[in-house]
């Protein structure tokens, strides 16, 4: 399972998802299906976009778990 940690970036630097749409160019769907880990793809041009905004590494911001754990 991949685990997306966008709402614990936003929370660290209070953004809202209005806020990191209008910064990053993003449709809001698309931070939206992030912040509540319920996408099922992610474009590469996104994660792109919210690692600029956030300056963090694509690790910081998807985390694979393991199924067995």
């Amino acid at each position: 399972m991949i685990r997306c940690h966008l709402s614990r970036l936003m929370g660290e630097r209070k953004l809202k998802i209005s806020d990191v749409a209008r910064q990053t160019g993003l449709h809001r769907n698309s931070i939206t299906l992030l912040y509540n880990e319920t996408a099922t793809r992610v474009d590469m041009e996104t994660i792109d976009a919210l690692c600029r905004l956030f300056q963090c590494k694509v690790g910081d911001l998807l985390e694979f778990i393991s199924e067995d754990q």
